[in-house]
């Protein structure tokens, strides 16, 4: 039907074509030599031929083509009537089969929802049972059995409100909740138990016995139970939307660290009294005893005898009860080890704490757990203060010295512990400070008024030594000044924080010892002022004068022996050249009261005689005055100044040595001139003593047993 117009169509233009290609030829045969019109002619003949072979080949293919259309459209047309047929037929048996399909999973998801319902009014049933019966022995048996519990009492409270099983399901819930609460109490009572002392003793020391790479921790809670707390305390908190069982956890717990801390005290004051050798860590290093083996002492036991000797001179004169000091220093040092032990348990608590408290609780609960015991512990930090305070008072200077090894331990401690109270309220942050100001006040006041009543010691007459040795105040006053070598920084620091200047609010190590040098100082100069007032009390300038020179040289030497004279050297120089040159004037002072003795046999008062002239006897009587004004003087001096006491053997020695070498040349120059001078009939009455004997006896000055 299509193919005619187009056969049509390209045959008329083949002929026209054709016709078209003659009229060319002719026009070119016209205008083109024959030949060559011929040979052209050909060739478009061929190239004609060959167009219409193509044309007749695409005519075919065209042809072939719309058959080929027909044929598809034709197939297309037969599929898709049976299609058709075939959706007509099927669609309805499957929207049936989906129905079905839905009906049964209907069916099956109702089947499982009313079991589902069924189990809820059976729970109360089924657990029932282990619930009275309690977790102890099943703990995760009994918490599966409060899951399900739990979903039924949700389940009620969502579909069926005013279901009777609701009430019971509620209580059987609330009944195991407090089982639960009570298995939580019952195995924090029966597993807590204070720390042993000998743990906590290896715990604060660090025995340098064990591995120093391995830290000591401690096992609150057998493994098993913590497991079991642990359990319960996170299906309270999920669960039970109570915080009850943190009250009792911080309560049982309080408790414990707190009868620890005593049965520490309690241990160390046993073992203090009965090898009467305490360990302090605040002054000492740290002990190698096992303490299985060995019982607790203190390896630096010299500094405590030099403190319990100064704590006895200066308390004798205020009559101290016997053992007083002993017992106050088992307590001091018993309060250090209780600072540390607090500090170590306090950590190992909070260990344990964030294992079994919910971390939003952690530092409040924490807070809770370690305030009786922090309370305690200042509480007695603050009794001491105030018996310090009540001891100086009553001018006891000594009792500062019970302040410097808890105040150094202390400041030694805070960095610890301010780490171990972090996120705790500030009230409990600030106890520990409060406590160290306090005694940084007390102790800066004590050093000020002993200072001040090494000044004005009102003991003169009645307290001054009769052989002129070295006074109870001196000896007392240094041995104070060398209990401050042991505890350098922390004087300085009372000092300082007493100081309102600019350089005081961020004071140095450098700026507190130049402080603590000054204290000296001052100390060192009042004492000088009292004993130059002390020594007016006697009558003997000779005796005044040996009073001073034994004082002056027991503080150089007790300086020298000690750190004392480079402390003193921070902020004068000259300290110890200006004690000699004292010492030095005191013993010229000494020198002259034997002049009384030398000036009857000195050559400026003795007359000049001709030898071989008869004396006169005015001249007789001259020598013989002088000889019985020398001997009498002698015996009175040595009589006197035997009772005398100088303690230093080298000064002793020195000062005899010099006085005998004055006087025996002396004597022997005027015996020499006038022991054979027939002055007298009896010359044994008025030469009584020979140059040697002189001698032994000024060698026997400063000596009562001789």
């Amino acid at each position: 039907m299509l193919g005619a117009p187009r056969r049509a169509h390209h045959g008329g233009a083949a002929v026209t074509g054709r016709a078209r290609w003659e009229r060319a030829a002719e026009r070119l045969g016209a205008m083109i030599p024959g030949e060559e019109v011929s040979a052209r002619r050909r060739e478009i003949e061929d190239k004609l031929k060959q167009e219409e072979e193509t044309l007749s080949f695409i005519k075919e293919s065209l042809e072939k083509s719309d058959q080929l259309t027909k044929n598809m459209v034709s197939i297309l047309s037969s599929f898709e009537s049976r299609l058709m047929k075939l959706e007509n037929s099927i669609i309805p048996v499957h929207k049936q089969t989906e129905n079905l399909q839905r009906l049964q999973e209907n069916v099956e998801k109702t089947l499982s929802c009313l079991d589902h319902v069924i189990s809820y009014y059976h729970v109360a049933k089924d657990t029932e049972k282990i619930i009275k019966e309690g977790p102890t022995g099943r703990l995760e048996e009994y918490l599966n059995c409060m899951d399900k519990i739990q979903k039924a009492v949700e389940y009620f409270q969502d579909n069926n409100p005013d279901s009777p099983e609701l009430n019971r399901v509620k209580s059987l819930f609330e009944r195991g909740k407090e089982s639960l609460e009570s298995e939580f109490r019952s195995l924090m009572t029966r597993h807590t138990k204070p720390v042993p002392p000998i743990l906590i003793l290896d715990l604060i020391s660090g025995d340098e016995e064990m591995d120093t790479q391995e830290e000591m921790s401690l096992e609150h809670l057998p493994e098993s139970v913590l497991h079991d707390i642990v359990r319960i305390s996170g299906w309270l908190v999920e669960n039970g939307r109570n915080q009850d069982f943190m009250t009792v956890y911080f309560q049982i717990r309080s408790v414990q660290l707190d009868r620890s801390i005593k049965g520490l005290k309690d241990h160390f004051r046993k073992n203090s009294s009965s090898s009467g050798v305490p360990y302090s860590p605040a002054i000492q290093n740290k002990r190698k005893d096992t303490p299985t083996k060995k019982p607790i002492k203190r390896p630096g036991h010299e500094h405590d005898l030099r403190v319990k000797h100064l704590c006895d001179a200066l308390g004798d004169k205020h009559g101290p009860a016997v053992g007083r000091d002993d017992v106050f220093d088992i307590e001091i040092d018993a309060y250090i080890h209780c600072v540390s032990a607090f500090v170590k348990l306090a950590q190992s608590e909070y260990q344990l704490l964030t294992e079994i408290v919910p971390e939003h609780h952690q530092k409040k609960t924490f807070d809770s757990l370690i305030q009786e015991s922090l309370d305690n512990l200042i509480m007695e930090g603050d009794n001491i203060v105030s018996a310090a305070r009540k001891a100086i008072i009553r001018h006891d200077y000594s009792a500062v010295l019970t302040i410097f090894p808890i105040l150094k331990h202390l400041k030694q401690m805070k960095p610890e512990f301010d780490q171990v109270l972090q996120g705790t309220a500030a009230g409990t942050k600030n106890k520990l400070p409060g406590l160290i100001t306090s005694m940084e006040t007390t102790g800066a006041k004590a050093l000020e008024e002993f200072a001040d009543n090494i000044k004005n010691d009102p003991d003169k007459e009645y307290n001054m030594p009769k052989d002129g040795t070295v006074h109870e105040l001196t000896s007392n006053a240094i041995l104070f000044l060398q209990q401050l070598l042991d505890f350098q920084e922390t004087a300085g620091a009372m000092l300082a924080s007493q100081e309102t200047s600019s350089s005081a609010s961020s004071y140095s190590s450098e700026f507190s010892r130049r402080l603590l040098s000054t204290y000296i100082c001052k100390v060192l100069g009042n004492l000088q002022l009292n004993l130059l007032s002390k020594s007016k009390v006697y009558e003997d300038p000779a005796l005044s004068a040996i009073f001073l020179h034994n004082n002056y040289n027991y503080i150089l030497k007790s300086l020298e022996k000690s750190e004392l004279i480079q402390l003193v050297a921070v902020t004068q120089k000259t300290a110890e050249r200006s004690y000699r040159e004292l010492i030095e004037q005191q013993i010229q002072t000494y020198q002259r009261s034997w002049l009384k003795v030398t000036e009857y046999i000195s050559e400026r008062n003795l007359p000049v005689f001709q030898p071989g002239v008869k004396l006169k006897d005015k001249e007789r009587q001259m020598i013989k005055e002088r000889f019985k004004g020398f001997n009498d003087g002698l015996e009175e001096l040595c009589k006197i100044q035997k009772a005398w006491a100088i303690p230093d053997m080298e000064q002793r020695d020195k000062i005899r040595r010099a006085q005998k070498t004055i006087v025996k040349e002396t004597y022997g120059a005027f015996l020499s001139r006038f022991g054979n001078v027939p002055f007298t009939k009896n010359p044994e009455k008025y030469i009584k003593y020979q140059v040697d004997q002189v001698g032994e006896m000024i060698e026997k000055l400063f000596d009562t047993s001789a």
